[in-house]
């Protein structure tokens, strides 16, 4: 029985549990240390609680550790408690409990004498001086198994040590501990079931062995320890194969160790072959090649016990293989193929040459491209696995393939004759030259020389190529050199004018022609144009005149044909340009215009109107147009003509025809000295100037109006009738017409007189010459009266029937078709009755012409 008292003694006891559980983190493993360390803290929480305890709390009761034999509780502390008692009573077990009692400043105890790996209850009670029970508290907790003993200790490998020991009732698992005896090591594992084994230890070390049961309470005590050594470490062997027949094992001397043993079995075999040695090296001979052997190694340490072991496996080197056939391999690319037998363990072969080429492969076959053409090398072949390579086979030599010439050239010494020529190559028994033309013929030659001769026509490209052959077959290629004979002419050249300075030429496309040079030459200029279609326009060219064209035909490869034939084309004739337009009447026109062509060019003159066309044409400088109507508008231009064809138009030129004379014109006399002149509409006229006019004077006017007023006009007097139509742009049209004479002039100092016999005369002076009768009118309010008065005559008498009237009197003289003049004065008269000789005029009144 332990107790934890409060006051000295008690922090003597804390200070003791502090000690030992930080003994027991010291000296366990870092899983265990933890846990002790976590119930160090609690043991520490647990005191602190036990101050800080109010009154009227109920104490707080738990287990701190188990043993087989024994539990610690722990508790809170209660105030006012002279003592606790902490009674032990195994559960379902006839056993008598046990119980404990400690001071009133005590807060952990244990209780002993318990049986292992049994259910205890345990139940705290804190009592006052008078042993009353204050508070209590209740837990349950199992006591752990019983302590196991070591029956035997032994180490098979070099790291660890396997425990053989009793197992215990109770016990759910076990912790293996193993110490050094310098005490720089601790270790603790936790096995099942034994026996156990404890690994992570150093090879060939002692150290001291315990083991402990555990079950849901916790661990029971150490077993009484034990010692064991651990055994030597294995040989770290290191392997190779120095030849096809031998493997070296080396390895690093072992601690502590005397006596080596190697094991070595070849796979696949039962048969076995032990060696022990001291040394650290041993070779194994009369191996066969391409095989693996494992070795098994094993230390001896002094006592004769025998440590760990370890298997190396090596495969000794490959043999040679056996070359057994090189070809020349056939295609565009040369190269060359190897066969060989295979060999056992061999999982790469690598084939060199004698030129340093070489290829790997894990089949029995390689390829070496590229080779050489013309070239006699050998061949050999290496094995190789994992231990290295076997020794080289013997060498196979092989000849390769002639190369082919690098210089291929055609000559034509004469058209249509030519002949292939290349260098020769070492190594070459015959050549065969090939020659395919573009076209697709095809000829060649078997030759032992340098050239093969063949027929070659104009316009073809022609492929030839030369391969040489040996006793290895031939080249697998040639060099291809082209050669183009120069290019046809073309025999169906066709030229057309398309335009007066633009020629068109076209020909059927000839063989071998890649670009169409075509020429019009003429004495101071040539004109080139360069195609590639069988077509060409040569345009800015001088007109008439004539040019040479030549189509050449050109190759990249040969140049140009210079050798065909050219043709002759003149161009159209030059464009004539209008000088002068001369109105020689009023509907001819000469039109004057400038010959720049040979004499041999005819000229047209077109005048185009609204509505008609007028053509004249002419081999000189000038033309006629006849038949133009009046007022019209024309648009003049003037073109050459010759064999070759026409030219362009040179530039119009506008001719106006003068504007058409009116169709009829009237002169109207409105009164003695006024007339008035009307005429029909006049086309292309825009006004007029009319002008009567005569020897003894003239009347003119100007006007847009078809009619005009016109004075100053003369009675009694011939005018001539004279019209000028005039056009917007001022050309003028003279017009006559008929004659016009003005009317007879009225009488002037006309008075009426009375007679005696009743009778009115009127008399009058005449202005002209006496050559009109005239007629005398008089209108009287209750009478009217008229009379005639023959030429000469210059009065007219009337018989009155009443008098001491007011008369009108007019008198007129009367022309030559009888129509009397209108337009004289009419005067007004009072006529009394007799008794008075003279009339007298009363008024004077002017009389409408209408």
């Amino acid at each position: 029985m332990a107790a934890v008292n409060d006051g000295p003694g008690k922090e003597n006891m804390n200070r003791t549990v502090d000690q030992t559980i930080v003994h027991n983190i010291k000296s366990t493993t870092d899983c265990t240390a933890r846990r002790l360390s976590t119930e160090l803290a609690m043991a520490q929480l647990q005191r602190k609680l036990h101050h800080m305890q109010p009154l009227g709390i109920d104490i707080r009761l738990s287990v701190f550790t188990v043993t087989s034999k024994s539990m610690t509780v722990q508790w809170s502390g209660h105030t006012g408690a002279s003592s606790y008692k902490i009674t032990a009573t195994p559960k379902n077990s006839p056993e008598r409990p046990v119980f404990a009692q400690f001071g009133g400043n005590t807060v952990m105890g244990s209780v002993n004498s318990l049986s292992p790996n049994t259910v205890y209850t345990m139940q705290l009670e804190a009592m006052d001086n008078n042993l009353r029970v204050l508070s209590s508290a209740k837990t349950e907790e199992t006591t752990a198994p019983d302590v196991p003993s070591i029956g035997q200790a032994y180490s098979k490998n070099s790291d660890s040590i396997t425990v053989e020991f009793t197992e215990v009732s109770g016990a759910t698992s076990y912790i293996l501990r193993a110490e050094s005896k310098t005490g720089d090591f601790f270790k603790e594992s936790t096995v099942s079931s034994s026996p156990g084994t404890i690994v992570e230890l150093q090879p060939y070390t002692d150290y001291v062995l315990s083991v402990m049961s555990v079950n849901s309470g916790g661990r029971s005590q150490p077993s009484y320890p034990t010692e064991a050594r651990t055994v030597v470490m294995a040989p770290n062997l290191n392997t190779s194969s120095p030849t096809n027949g031998t493997i070296l094992v080396t390895w690093d001397p072992v601690k502590d160790a005397v006596l080596y043993t190697l094991v070595i079995i070849r796979e696949g075999s039962s048969t076995r072959l032990k060696l022990n040695t001291t040394d650290t090296a041993v070779t194994f001979d009369n191996l066969e090649p391409g095989t693996t052997y494992c070795i098994k190694g094993t230390a001896w340490d002094s006592e004769g016990r025998t440590g760990d072991d370890v298997t190396a496996c090596q495969i000794t080197r490959p043999q040679s293989p056996d070359v057994t056939h090189v070809q020349v391999t056939p295609g565009r690319a040369l190269g060359i193929a190897v066969f060989w037998s295979q060999v056992r363990g061999a999982n790469l072969y690598l084939v060199w040459t004698s030129n340093g080429q070489n290829c790997s492969t894990e089949n029995n076959y390689c390829y070496i491209n590229p080779a050489d053409c013309g070239q006699n090398h050998s061949v050999y072949v290496i094995a190789y696995n994992d231990a290295g390579p076997s020794s080289p086979s013997q060498p196979a030599n092989y000849i390769t393939y002639p190369c082919p010439p690098e210089n291929i050239w055609v000559e034509e010494p004469r058209a249509g004759n030519c002949s292939v020529m290349w260098d020769g190559v070492p190594l070459v028994e015959y050549y065969m030259a090939f020659i395919k033309r573009d076209d697709g013929m095809e000829t060649f030659c078997n030759t032992s020389v340098t050239t093969c001769p063949f027929s070659c026509m104009c316009g073809y490209t022609y492929l030839t190529t030369v391969f040489p052959y040996n006793q290895a077959g031939s080249s697998p290629y040639g060099h291809v050199r082209n050669y183009t004979t120069i290019p046809c002419c073309p025999q169906d050249v066709m030229i057309k004018l398309v335009s007066t300075e633009t020629l068109e030429i076209m020909w059927t496309p000839v063989k071998g022609a890649e670009l169409y040079e075509t020429t019009a030459a003429q004495t101071k200029d040539v004109i080139h144009c360069n195609d590639t279609a069988p077509v060409c326009a040569l345009s800015d060219l001088s007109c008439n005149t004539a040019y040479s064209v030549t189509v050449t035909p050109c190759s990249d490869l040969r140049g140009c044909n210079h050798t065909c034939k050219p043709q002759t084309h003149e161009t159209a004739p030059c464009t004539p340009e209008i000088l002068n337009m001369t109105q020689t009447n009023s509907s001819t026109y000469r039109i004057l215009f400038t010959t720049p062509n040979t004499p041999n060019t005819n000229y047209t003159i077109t005048a185009t109107g609204r509505y008609d066309r007028q053509i004249c044409q002419s081999m000189n400088s000038s033309c006629v147009l006849t038949q133009l109507p009046c007022g019209s508008v024309y648009e003049v231009i003037a073109v050459a003509t010759t064999a070759v064809g026409k030219s362009l138009p040179g530039f119009s030129k506008t001719l106006e025809t003068g504007p058409c004379c009116p169709m009829s014109v009237n002169v109207t006399q409105v009164t003695q000295a006024m007339t008035n002149v009307t005429w029909s509409p006049s086309t292309g006229a825009r006004s007029f100037i009319t002008s009567l006019t005569s020897p003894r004077g003239y009347a003119k006017c100007h006007t847009l109006d078809t009619h005009c007023l016109m004075g100053c006009i003369t009675c009694g007097t011939n005018y001539s009738v004279n019209l000028e139509a005039i056009s917007s742009t001022g050309q003028k049209s003279e017009c006559k017409y008929r004659g016009f004479s003005s009317s007879a002039c009225c009488p002037t100092g006309v008075k009426l007189y009375r007679r005696t016999n009743n009778t009115l005369r009127v008399y009058w002076r005449s202005l002209g010459p006496q050559i009109y009768n005239h007629t005398v009118e008089l209108y009287g309010t209750g009478a009217n009266y008229t009379c005639m008065a023959a030429a000469g005559s210059m009065y007219c008498d009337i018989q009155e029937e009443t008098c001491g009237d007011v008369y009108t009197v007019v008198a007129a003289p009367v022309e030559k078709y009888g129509s009397k003049v209108t337009f004289c004065q009419p005067r007004t008269y009072s006529v009394p009755c007799p008794g008075s000789n003279a009339g007298m005029v009363i008024s004077r009144a002017r009389r409408s012409v209408n």
